[in-house]
């Protein structure tokens, strides 16, 4: 049946329309470089030249390849053929290609010809191949893998492939990269990528595997498995050395600490988003057992699967990077970094720990602690000397020792969010506050969200801050010594959601200030402001500021936000003039809106809509009608002091008549 098939193919193939002569062909030549691509081509145009390096076929019609569509024994180095409709290749078509490298075949539908079982070799020369979107079954790839000796470079992915056998790429035993992510594997057969010698690098990520106990791929350099459904990451006791430098394991079932090979160079391993409890590699009998009758652990050949043969030591000893994030820690042992002296990015960020400490992370720059349970936290004493970005938010943080943050001599930034802190108003106090002051290291300082009462004079000082977050504290008593210190060094402020009625700090000390939030608050107005502002940005969004004085405007303000304000229109024409002529930029000018004073009520329209001349004959309105009051005032007035002149006169005259 396979043959008819392939005869029938062969026959179709064969049955070609009239092909375009060269000076007609609709493709690009640049030197060397032919690009026929996204043209609707069906077929290949002829003659093509033997001297070409690169074809661009991709993006069009085609539905089948022969031996007649491509030059014989040319220079032809890169091929690409991806997202055509390719069915047919006839055997033995790029045999003659003799100095053909890269080869690209990904998005066709190959999985009609893999259905031949014919393979497509040889590939003398080939070093890449991309067979990805193709709809390839499990054992199809090999007939296209059977004969490319010199094959380095192979990306599967994207295709259906449910099992990778120990023969698939028995052809191909030059290979370093292969990419298989985004397919259904959900077995390997042992023995599989053992005779790779060269393998350095291997992506089985977005697939169904659910455990690997067994791993002794020495010689691979990059593991990702990302997004699968592991339970289980346990490699061989042996002696010799892994290469191993990064695995990733995010995102997916993971229990308990992968076994480690026990010599490895590895400086990066991502553990987030599993199901971790502990960073041990096992946990106790009970719980094991408990584990494998509600199915999480898996078996394998009828073997029962084991977390952990032995507490082996996991050495750690050149690992850079490690993410933690996302699980369910409650409990982490500052021994558990023993071993990791070069560790530089620590992620322990959305788990359940109530406590932390570390004893020693020398070369450690930057620690993510954010979102536990925190309410204890410590550092020995020059345990965290390169430490310089610590992330704190989303903790129940309040009682801390006060000098926890001043004993990092390399701290930089750090974020305290969404905690229960005070800061120190004493530089004597010890406990129950923190001090931010004397950090000559610090210039990023993000607070909000800490039901700060009060922000103490000088609580800044002697850091040299350029960022300083304060907002979303109602109630905040703010003063102008509050930022004494910082004058020369910050340049963005935010004091955004406090509730603020007032605002005696004075801007213009501040020399270097280009982002001022002061959004959500209940001021009528930024004082006292010059035209000599460095701001550049700044947000009044949700006030109740009616007018914005003229040195507020002049300067170098270039973007303001205004919306939710009660404007007067006819009381901001310098504003209106900057909108008008371009000048500034308004992001929320939807909802910038002002009122006109009408005759009986008040008229909103918006900002980009208010005109200056109707300001202007409201006031002759005004006017009008001010005069017309002050007339009737005088009339009365004139009219009253008649009345009681007259009656004076009266009353002497009757008087007289009786005397």
């Amino acid at each position: 049946m396979g043959t008819c098939l392939w005869i029938l193919m062969l026959m179709v193939s064969q049955v070609s329309p009239y092909r375009r002569p060269a000076e007609d062909s609709p493709c690009r030549v640049h030197q060397d470089d032919v690009d026929c691509s996204s043209l609707s081509l069906r077929r290949v145009p002829a003659p093509l030249p033997s001297s070409i390096r690169l074809l661009d076929l991709s993006q069009n019609l085609l539905q089948n390849l022969t031996l007649q569509d491509l030059p014989s024994r040319s220079s032809l180095r890169r091929l690409d053929l991806h997202h055509n409709q390719i069915q047919f290749l006839q055997p033995g078509l790029f045999r003659d290609l003799l100095h053909l490298e890269d080869l690209d075949l990904s998005g066709n539908a190959l999985d009609l010809y893999a259905a031949l079982h014919t393979p497509l070799g040889p590939l003398p020369a080939l070093r890449r191949l991309d067979l990805s979107g193709n709809g390839l079954f499990t054992d199809m790839s090999d007939y296209f893998l059977s004969d490319a000796p010199a094959l380095t470079n192979l990306s599967l992915d994207g295709n259906s492939i449910t099992k990778i056998s120990r023969t698939t790429f028995n052809g191909s035993q030059a290979l370093q990269n292969i990419d298989l992510h985004n397919n259904v594997i959900i077995e390997i057969e042992e023995g599989a990528f053992e005779f790779l010698t060269e393998l350095s690098e291997l992506d089985l990520s977005v697939n169904s595997i659910s455990c690997i106990t067994d791993f002794n791929l020495v010689q691979l350099r990059t593991l990702n498995l990302s997004r699968n459904s592991l339970t289980n990451f346990q490699s061989l006791d042996m002696e010799d050395e892994f290469q191993l430098q990064h695995l990733d394991l995010r995102e997916n079932k993971l229990l308990y600490f992968p076994v480690l090979p026990q010599r490895n160079r590895l400086m990066y391993l991502d553990l987030s988003r599993n199901l971790l409890r502990s960073v041990n590699c096992s946990g106790p009998l009970e719980e094991l057992e408990s584990l494998r009758e509600s199915g999480y652990l898996l078996t394998a050949h009828d073997k029962p699967l084991t977390l952990c043969a032995n507490e082996r030591q996991q050495e750690l000893g050149r690992l850079l990077y490690l993410d933690l994030s996302f699980n369910q820690l409650k409990t982490l042992s500052s021994s558990f970094f023993s071993s990791m002296a070069a560790l530089e990015s620590l992620n322990i960020s959305n788990n359940c720990l109530q406590s932390f400490s570390v004893d020693s992370l020398r070369s450690l720059k930057t620690l993510d602690l954010s979102f536990n349970n925190l309410q204890n936290l410590s550092f020995s004493g020059g345990a965290l000397p390169a430490l310089e970005v610590l992330l704190l938010q989303g903790n129940a943080l309040h009682l801390l020792d006060a000098h926890i943050f001043s004993s990092l001599p390399s701290i930089r930034s750090l974020h305290l969010q969404q905690n229960l802190l005070s800061i120190c108003a004493d530089p004597q106090i010890s406990s129950g506050c923190v001090h931010l002051s004397d950090i000559p290291s610090l210039t990023y300082l993000y607070l909000s969200e800490n039901s700060l009462s009060s922000i103490p004079d000088g609580a800044f000082k002697g850091s040299p801050l350029l960022i300083l977050d304060l907002s979303l504290n109602p109630g905040v008593d703010i003063t102008a010594a509050s930022l004494s210190g910082v004058e020369t060094s910050l340049t963005h402020l935010s004091l955004r959601g406090n509730q603020l009625h007032s605002l005696s700090i004075d801007f213009r000390v501040f020399q270097k200030l280009r982002s001022l939030d002061v959004s959500v608050n209940r001021l009528s107005g930024v004082s006292p402001w010059s035209e000599d502002s460095s701001v550049e940005i700044l947000n009044l969004q949700n006030n109740r500021v009616e007018a914005l004085g003229s040195a507020l405007l002049q300067g170098r303000l270039r973007t303001l936000y205004v919306g939710w304000n009660p404007l007067s229109c006819c009381r901001n024409p310098q504003l209106l003039d900057l909108l008008q002529q371009e000048r500034l930029h308004v992001p929320d000018l939807a909802a910038a809106t002002c009122w006109y004073s009408g005759d009986v009520e008040q008229v909103e329209v918006s900002v980009s809509a208010a005109l200056p001349e109707l300001c202007s004959s409201a006031d002759s309105r005004v006017l009008w009608v001010s005069l017309m009051v002050a007339l009737a005032l005088g009339l009365a007035l004139v009219l009253t002091v008649s009345l009681k002149l007259c009656h004076s006169r009266k009353h002497r005259f009757k008087r007289g008549f009786k005397a």
